[in-house]
């Protein structure tokens, strides 16, 4: 590799964070590192803005927040940049989808996260995660769909999750993205609401061409970006398919990989000792 690189775009679960979403002193030396070379250092999340707030500070963030896999670009102090909102019709055939393949499903707008059971799957955890608490509904009115940003399929059947990815993408077409954040999360948004895009847009925004983008992830819903990148790189708890769309795969999110992929493939600076590191062929 002989490009220099200007931008590292790193999704947030699964990649940046270990699986009990805690920053590692590596993570955050290594972004620190990059700022110290000049590589700008940027996050995207299915997660919303404010769910990414704990990060600010250690990371020194300075770039543009894309929460909900771009359907909202925020600054760092959380003031809102640009919102894409899922078409009301999307939306309702989105939820009746979900509903239908027997997915409990959330809904999210700017500024709320909508549920109807406080006891349904992942909810407690997404509480501990985003660091705030959802409203509770009896159900989802015309005026909550009118402000969607994210509609979020739950299930801790995997293979009826990526079965009803499959479904919704073919079901909703172009009015919609659908992809998933995690085996159990099938997170549906704006057309335009993905992290390939999320990649298009900080390239204009930050004036760092395509080619000297970096990308890091570890799901399909990060794919888009791999693509939009001039060089990506697949987390080692990925699955294959994920890893077979990357230029390079790194260790897990158990075992440091996104510091250890920052310093081998942006850096420069690998340490042999670490080992697992490795370009694909």
């Amino acid at each position: 590799m002989t490009t220099r690189f200007s931008l590292v775009l790193a999704d947030v679960d699964g990649t940046l964070v270990t699986p009990a979403k805690a920053l590692t002193p590596s993570a955050i030396a290594a972004v620190k590192a990059l700022n110290d070379e000049g590589v700008a250092f940027a996050i995207t999340s299915g997660r919303p803005p404010r769910g990414m707030a704990m990060l600010i500070e250690p990371l020194a963030l300075s770039t543009p927040i894309a929460g909900f896999n771009g359907g909202v670009f925020a600054r760092p102090d959380l003031t809102v940049i640009k919102s894409q909102s899922l078409d009301p019709t999307a939306a309702r055939t989105s939820l009746d989808l979900l509903g239908d393949a027997g997915l409990d499903v959330w809904v999210y707008t700017q500024d709320q996260w909508l549920i109807r059971d406080p006891k349904a799957p992942h909810v407690a955890k997404e509480t501990s995660t985003v660091q705030f608490a959802a409203t509770i509904v009896p159900r989802f009115t015309d005026e909550h769909l009118a402000h969607v940003v994210k509609v979020v399929g739950v299930s801790d059947d995997f293979d009826k999750v990526a079965a009803c990815e499959s479904t919704a993408q073919r079901t909703l077409g172009e009015n919609a993205s659908a992809a998933r954040s995690q085996p159990y999360y099938l997170d549906i948004t704006h057309p335009a609401a993905n992290k390939g895009a999320v990649a298009a847009e900080l390239s204009a925004l930050l004036k760092i061409p395509p080619e000297q983008i970096v990308t890091i992830g570890d799901m399909p819903n990060d794919e888009g970006m791999f693509h939009k990148a001039g060089f990506s790189i697949a987390m080692g708890n990925a699955s294959d398919e994920v890893k077979a769309q990357a230029s390079a795969v790194t260790d897990s999110n158990e075992a440091e990989g996104f510091a250890k992929a920052m310093r081998q493939f942006v850096l420069r600076r690998p340490e042999p000792d670490e080992g697992a590191s490795r370009r694909r062929a």
